[in-house]
Protein backbone atom coordinates (compact mmCIF):
# COMPACT_ATOMS: atom_id res chain seq x y z
CA UNK A 1 0.00 0.00 0.00
CA UNK A 2 1.53 3.83 -0.80
CA UNK A 3 1.98 5.47 2.45
CA UNK A 4 2.56 9.22 2.73
CA UNK A 5 4.83 10.14 5.87
CA UNK A 6 3.40 13.11 7.95
CA UNK A 7 0.34 14.95 10.22
CA UNK A 8 -2.64 16.24 8.61
CA UNK A 9 -2.49 19.59 9.71
CA UNK A 10 0.63 20.37 7.36
CA UNK A 11 -0.18 22.98 4.72
CA UNK A 12 2.23 20.80 2.77
CA UNK A 13 0.87 17.01 3.74
CA UNK A 14 -2.87 18.61 2.90
CA UNK A 15 -2.25 19.33 -0.66
CA UNK A 16 -1.09 15.49 -1.36
CA UNK A 17 -3.84 14.15 0.38
CA UNK A 18 -6.23 16.53 -1.97
CA UNK A 19 -4.81 15.36 -4.69
CA UNK A 20 -5.07 11.23 -3.77
CA UNK A 21 -8.52 11.46 -2.78
CA UNK A 22 -9.55 13.53 -6.02
CA UNK A 23 -7.78 10.63 -7.88
CA UNK A 24 -9.45 8.11 -5.93
CA UNK A 25 -5.61 6.41 -5.08
CA UNK A 26 -5.66 4.22 -2.24
CA UNK A 27 -2.59 5.05 0.19
CA UNK A 28 -1.95 4.90 4.10
CA UNK A 29 -1.00 7.75 6.03
CA UNK A 30 1.18 7.78 8.89
CA UNK A 31 1.39 11.06 11.81
CA UNK A 32 5.03 12.28 11.30
CA UNK A 33 6.58 15.44 12.15
CA UNK A 34 5.31 18.60 14.53
CA UNK A 35 4.16 17.23 17.35
CA UNK A 36 4.05 13.33 16.83
CA UNK A 37 7.93 14.05 16.20
CA UNK A 38 9.88 10.77 14.37
CA UNK A 39 11.00 13.09 11.38
CA UNK A 40 14.37 13.17 13.03
CA UNK A 41 14.58 9.37 13.78
CA UNK A 42 17.39 7.77 11.28
CA UNK A 43 14.91 5.66 9.52
CA UNK A 44 13.01 8.72 8.85
CA UNK A 45 15.82 10.89 7.48
CA UNK A 46 16.87 7.82 5.40
CA UNK A 47 13.90 8.30 3.21
CA UNK A 48 13.75 11.96 3.58
CA UNK A 49 17.13 13.64 4.62
CA UNK A 50 15.21 17.26 5.41
CA UNK A 51 13.43 15.81 7.95
CA UNK A 52 10.29 17.70 6.84
CA UNK A 53 7.08 16.25 5.14
CA UNK A 54 5.16 15.03 3.29
CA UNK A 55 7.31 11.97 2.50
CA UNK A 56 5.59 9.74 0.06
CA UNK A 57 6.54 6.02 -0.27
CA UNK A 58 5.08 3.72 -3.49
CA UNK A 59 4.42 -0.04 -3.19
CA UNK A 60 7.78 -0.46 -5.46
CA UNK A 61 10.00 1.25 -2.90
CA UNK A 62 9.74 4.49 -4.80
CA UNK A 63 10.50 7.28 -2.84
CA UNK A 64 9.41 11.11 -2.85
CA UNK A 65 10.26 14.58 -0.71
CA UNK A 66 9.20 17.71 -2.17
CA UNK A 67 5.49 18.84 -1.66
CA UNK A 68 4.72 20.21 -5.38
CA UNK A 69 6.94 17.28 -6.62
CA UNK A 70 4.67 14.49 -5.43
CA UNK A 71 1.63 16.59 -6.89
CA UNK A 72 3.11 16.34 -10.78
CA UNK A 73 4.87 13.11 -9.78
CA UNK A 74 0.86 11.45 -9.02
CA UNK A 75 -0.72 13.91 -11.76
CA UNK A 76 2.08 12.35 -13.88
CA UNK A 77 1.51 8.29 -12.95
CA UNK A 78 -1.95 8.03 -13.38
CA UNK A 79 -4.59 8.10 -16.23
CA UNK A 80 -7.19 10.73 -14.69
CA UNK A 81 -4.00 12.95 -13.49
CA UNK A 82 -4.25 15.11 -16.57
CA UNK A 83 -6.98 16.74 -15.55
CA UNK A 84 -5.21 18.13 -13.10
CA UNK A 85 -1.57 18.61 -14.62
CA UNK A 86 -2.36 19.39 -18.22
CA UNK A 87 -0.29 18.10 -20.68
CA UNK A 88 -0.38 20.54 -23.11
CA UNK A 89 2.75 22.52 -23.07
CA UNK A 90 1.53 26.16 -22.55
CA UNK A 91 -1.04 25.07 -19.95
CA UNK A 92 1.42 22.48 -17.63
CA UNK A 93 4.12 25.48 -17.22
CA UNK A 94 1.42 27.91 -16.46
CA UNK A 95 0.39 25.54 -13.73
CA UNK A 96 4.16 25.16 -13.01
CA UNK A 97 4.76 28.66 -12.76
CA UNK A 98 1.98 29.21 -10.01
CA UNK A 99 3.18 26.24 -7.92
CA UNK A 100 6.39 27.63 -7.95
CA UNK A 101 5.14 31.10 -6.71
CA UNK A 102 3.45 29.22 -4.43
CA UNK A 103 6.99 27.99 -2.58
CA UNK A 104 8.69 30.84 -3.07
CA UNK A 105 6.36 33.90 -3.00
CA UNK A 106 3.47 33.60 -1.52
CA UNK A 107 5.08 30.51 1.45
CA UNK A 108 7.37 32.67 3.42
CA UNK A 109 4.95 35.59 4.42
CA UNK A 110 2.13 33.09 4.93
CA UNK A 111 4.65 31.23 7.46
CA UNK A 112 5.41 34.20 9.14
CA UNK A 113 1.34 35.12 9.71
CA UNK A 114 0.24 31.44 10.47
CA UNK A 115 3.01 30.34 12.97
CA UNK A 116 2.29 34.45 14.51
CA UNK A 117 -1.53 34.05 15.00
CA UNK A 118 -1.97 30.35 15.51
CA UNK A 119 1.00 28.76 16.98
CA UNK A 120 2.51 31.31 18.86
CA UNK A 121 1.47 32.41 22.31
CA UNK A 122 -0.56 36.00 22.17
CA UNK A 123 2.95 37.20 24.53
CA UNK A 124 5.43 35.95 22.83
CA UNK A 125 4.05 37.41 18.90
CA UNK A 126 5.71 40.01 17.00
CA UNK A 127 3.15 41.97 15.95
CA UNK A 128 5.24 44.47 13.84
CA UNK A 129 6.09 41.21 11.77
CA UNK A 130 3.09 40.20 11.50
CA UNK A 131 1.42 43.10 10.24
CA UNK A 132 4.09 43.25 7.17
CA UNK A 133 3.53 39.64 6.17
CA UNK A 134 -0.46 40.36 6.43
CA UNK A 135 0.27 43.73 4.10
CA UNK A 136 2.00 41.54 1.89
CA UNK A 137 -0.19 38.91 1.90
CA UNK A 138 -3.48 40.94 0.95
CA UNK A 139 -0.55 42.03 -2.20
CA UNK A 140 -0.10 38.90 -3.37
CA UNK A 141 -3.51 37.64 -3.00
CA UNK A 142 -4.95 40.69 -4.85
CA UNK A 143 -2.40 39.08 -7.80
CA UNK A 144 -4.71 36.59 -7.50
CA UNK A 145 -7.96 38.24 -7.91
CA UNK A 146 -6.70 39.91 -11.15
CA UNK A 147 -6.03 36.08 -12.42
CA UNK A 148 -9.46 34.39 -11.40
CA UNK A 149 -11.42 37.46 -12.41
CA UNK A 150 -10.75 35.84 -16.11
CA UNK A 151 -11.17 32.25 -15.38
CA UNK A 152 -12.39 30.01 -12.40
CA UNK A 153 -9.12 28.43 -11.52
CA UNK A 154 -6.06 29.46 -11.12
CA UNK A 155 -4.21 27.59 -14.48
CA UNK A 156 -7.90 28.10 -16.25
CA UNK A 157 -11.09 26.61 -16.73
CA UNK A 158 -10.40 23.48 -14.90
CA UNK A 159 -9.39 22.78 -10.94
CA UNK A 160 -5.25 21.96 -11.43
CA UNK A 161 -2.21 21.11 -9.01
CA UNK A 162 -1.91 25.23 -9.05
CA UNK A 163 -4.97 24.99 -7.16
CA UNK A 164 -3.90 22.52 -5.13
CA UNK A 165 -0.33 23.79 -4.07
CA UNK A 166 -2.08 27.54 -3.02
CA UNK A 167 -5.31 26.41 -2.22
CA UNK A 168 -4.48 24.87 1.49
CA UNK A 169 -2.97 28.48 2.25
CA UNK A 170 -6.01 29.76 1.01
CA UNK A 171 -7.97 27.96 3.79
CA UNK A 172 -5.94 29.50 5.86
CA UNK A 173 -5.97 33.24 4.96
CA UNK A 174 -9.55 33.31 4.77
CA UNK A 175 -10.13 32.09 8.36
CA UNK A 176 -7.51 34.47 9.92
CA UNK A 177 -8.88 36.54 12.36
CA UNK A 178 -7.79 39.84 10.40
CA UNK A 179 -9.27 42.33 7.96
CA UNK A 180 -8.46 41.38 4.50
CA UNK A 181 -9.09 42.97 1.52
CA UNK A 182 -12.20 42.67 -0.15
CA UNK A 183 -10.92 40.34 -2.89
CA UNK A 184 -14.25 38.90 -4.83
CA UNK A 185 -12.86 36.91 -7.37
CA UNK A 186 -10.70 35.06 -4.72
CA UNK A 187 -13.76 34.53 -2.47
CA UNK A 188 -15.83 32.95 -5.31
CA UNK A 189 -12.72 30.62 -6.05
CA UNK A 190 -12.83 29.62 -2.09
CA UNK A 191 -16.34 29.08 -2.49
CA UNK A 192 -15.91 26.75 -5.53
CA UNK A 193 -13.30 25.05 -3.51
CA UNK A 194 -14.99 24.29 -0.41
CA UNK A 195 -17.78 22.50 -2.69
CA UNK A 196 -15.25 20.02 -3.49
CA UNK A 197 -15.34 16.78 -0.92
CA UNK A 198 -11.80 16.28 -0.56
CA UNK A 199 -11.39 19.92 -0.02
CA UNK A 200 -14.05 20.38 2.76
CA UNK A 201 -12.80 17.08 4.65
CA UNK A 202 -9.19 17.56 4.66
CA UNK A 203 -8.24 21.19 4.06
CA UNK A 204 -10.68 23.44 5.61
CA UNK A 205 -10.63 22.30 8.93
CA UNK A 206 -9.77 24.41 12.40
CA UNK A 207 -6.15 25.19 12.17
CA UNK A 208 -3.93 23.87 14.16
Amino acid sequence: MRQLLGRANSSNVMKVIWLLEELGLPYERKDIGGAFGGNDTPEYRALNPNGVVPTLVEDDGFVLWESNAILRYLAAAHPEGHRFWPRELHARANVDRWMDWQQTTLGPPMTVVFWGLVRTPPEQRDPAAIAKAQERLGHLYGMLDKVLAGSPYIGGADLSVADMAIGVHLHRWMSFDITRPDQQHVQAWYDRLLARPAYKQHVAGPMS
